[in-house]
């Protein structure tokens, strides 16, 4: 017999290469249960039915082989909020949330306007800025339909009626006159793919990933796009790889000749985001 005590602490061992066993565990042990954090801890004697350690079991050897934990219990946080995901969209990372830090900092207090996220994916940045700016119409844009079924769920979830999604290849369906461009585009180089970690290469959308032979592809694509839809004094930010804040802002500076550009770090000091203020 299994208790949840017993079952976690199995859990802990099976998943001892992961960087968080026991999180991992116990996200997959209360998944599997239908309960949460609070639960677990208070009931430790409990005994599991024959089919929850079955239902835990198969999520642990899962897990074990290189599955994401969030694709697993389907879903991840991101900015305060619980963000469901699927194989179709990228897994929420902390470091895009400095991407919205910057965002919310510059446009609190501007009133309304219009913001565009470019390749929304799972919808976690479109969605927070419209959560934290009521006043700013927000638009998400992907080519992935899947993808967009999953930002809807999100949208609907956490910011009912306030994000406008649709189906387009980058800014090629949307017309001029936006405050606010939020991009994670891919951005894996070509030579940077056997070095990403299993769970990434095998589970994660090699669409939203793979960014060409050194990853730019397709910020290369948005940025002359993105110069003819900015308003002036409007701000575009972009999300990039640790190593492309040169290149990015080189192309920055030739799409925006006027613009000020900035290249920002995240938390552990990697070139992470692309700034361009256009003047006014």
């Amino acid at each position: 017999m299994h208790t949840i005590q017993t079952a976690w602490r199995v859990g802990r061992a099976q998943l001892h290469d992961s960087p968080s066993p026991a999180l991992d565990a116990r996200l997959l042990l209360g998944h599997a249960l239908g309960c949460d954090h609070a639960y677990l801890a208070a009931h430790g004697d409990e005994a599991l039915t024959a089919g929850q350690w079955a239902d835990y079991a198969a999520l642990l050897a899962r897990a074990a082989a290189g599955e994401p934990i969030p694709y697993l219990v389907g879903h991840a946080p991101f900015f305060g909020l619980e963000f469901e995901v699927s194989p179709a969209v990228l897994i929420p990372r902390p470091e895009t949330e400095g991407l919205v830090e910057v965002a919310l900092a510059w446009a609190r207090g501007r009133g309304a306007m219009r913001a565009v996220d470019v390749g929304t994916g799972s919808g976690c940045i479109a969605v927070t800025l419209a959560r934290h700016l009521p006043e700013v119409a927000v638009a998400a844009v992907d080519v992935s339909a899947a993808a967009l079924a999953v930002a809807r769920r999100n949208a609907e979830r956490h910011a009912p009626g306030r994000v406008h999604l649709l189906r387009g290849d980058l800014l090629a369906a949307l017309i001029p006159g936006f405050d606010l461009i939020t991009a994670n585009l891919p951005y894996v180089a070509g030579p940077e793919w056997t070095a990403l970690p299993v769970g990434v290469q095998s589970y994660e959308p090699a669409l939203a990933l793979d960014g060409g032979p050194d990853g730019l592809d397709l910020i290369r694509a948005l940025l002359p796009q993105a110069a003819g839809r900015l308003r002036p004094g409007g701000l575009l930010l972009l999300e990039i790889g640790w190593r492309q804040g040169a290149a990015v802002a080189g192309l920055a500076r030739q799409a925006f000749p006027a613009a000020r550009v900035e290249v920002r770090p995240d938390f552990a000091g990697h070139d992470r985001v692309v700034a361009v203020w256009e003047e006014e």
